[in-house]
């Protein structure tokens, strides 16, 4: 499936959401250290639930190990400056999905990287100025998802 990648977060209910999404669509999910808190944070607990033991979660002390980790994996970086739509894309499995801190998004460092497959945004009315961290993640793998007809969902 695909890999969600949270690029130095911030806030813990967040990673604990990802947590959660990652666990109900098969997403690996990557946390590039440093992290704003600790992952036995009372509220990633609360957030992640009982997925933890659903999800395969991996820390990198760094980016760099992250992209060794990632090997020749398609990177799409969110930013809210770039111009490629999220819709745009046709996602392979094992693409990564990197979003940034929720302060700041991804540095320039990063979205103008060679390693960088594409930089990627998600549509917003004027005057908007980002989504929540673990909400656009969740637009992105859906969208990624459904282009492979939810491969691996339970049937309904």
């Amino acid at each position: 499936m695909f890999r969600i990648a949270f690029y130095q977060p911030e806030i813990p209910p967040n990673t604990g959401n990802a947590i959660r999404l990652a666990a109900n669509t098969g997403c690996e999910l990557h946390l590039i250290e440093p992290l704003g808190f600790s992952l036995a944070a009372k509220q990633l607990r609360r957030a992640g639930l009982d997925y933890h033991e659903l999800t395969t979660t991996h820390v990198h002390p760094d980016l760099d190990t992250a992209r060794t980790a990632f090997g020749h994996a398609a990177i799409y970086a969110f930013a809210t400056t770039a111009a490629r739509c999220y819709a745009d894309i046709a996602y392979q499995p094992g693409d990564v999905l990197l979003f940034g801190p929720e302060s700041v998004g991804l540095p320039a460092e990063v979205t103008g990287s060679d390693a960088i497959t594409d930089r990627v945004s998600l549509p917003m009315a004027p005057g908007s100025r980002s989504l929540n961290l673990a909400n656009s993640a969740s637009i992105v793998v859906y969208e990624a998802w459904r282009q492979h007809g939810f491969t691996g969902a339970a049937d309904r």
